[in-house]
């Protein structure tokens, strides 16, 4: 059997401890999640966090970062099965809006991360999602099917709605039935970039 090589000893950590933190977070918060029970069920010291990830926030930001990306490829998927175009943004929309029901999204993305690491549009995976919104965005226009509007403009609106609807779910007394809200204001807002109606 061949032995790891430092890398591979290196990752397997940062992938035992974003796993450990994940649980920890969903389960307790992060403000209460302690550092020494989390690493101790992941079979590693405190000094194997610091090392990774600097502190307890920098592996909030791990586990934010690999869940909203997790989140982002389900809504992508959406969009390509919904056949692309405006369809699949919409799509996207939707099942981004709709991971707001999700106990661990809620907690974890949509409510600790925002309070402890700042505004998700400064967010890597936000930022990800924006150019994808871009590209999208930059085809429909080019077949004329969205009005002229700045482009990079135009998808950070429409990705802030979707974020916004998102998180009024996730912290909502009663999120399923606001998600039907957020949703059909979240569609009526984005139609009206359309230049026909008819390209929904």
């Amino acid at each position: 059997m061949t032995a790891k090589t430092r890398a591979e000893k290196m990752e397997e950590t940062r992938v035992k401890l974003i796993a450990a933190g994940r649980k920890a977070f969903a389960h307790k918060g992060y403000a209460d999640a302690s550092m020494d029970e989390l690493t101790a069920s992941a079979g590693l010291t405190r000094g194997a966090l610091y090392h990774n990830f600097g502190d307890k926030l920098g592996l909030l930001a791990a586990v934010v970062d690999e869940i909203d990306s997790a989140m982002a490829q389900k809504a992508k998927d959406a969009g390509d099965a919904a056949g692309g175009g405006w369809n699949g943004l919409m799509a996207e929309g939707r099942t981004y809006i709709e991971l707001a029901l999700d106990p661990e999204i809620q907690r974890i993305v949509l409510r600790d991360g925002p309070a402890f690491l700042g505004d998700p549009s400064n967010w890597p995976s936000q930022n990800r999602c924006l150019q994808a919104t871009i590209a999208t965005l930059g085809e429909l226009a080019d077949q004329g099917a969205i009005k002229s509007v700045d482009i990079e403009a135009l998808a950070r609106m429409l990705n802030g709605v979707a974020l916004n609807a998102a998180l009024w779910v996730a912290t909502s007394d009663d999120p399923q039935a606001t998600l039907h809200k957020a949703i059909s204001a979240f569609e009526c807002l984005a139609s009206g970039v359309l230049v026909k109606q008819e390209h929904r």
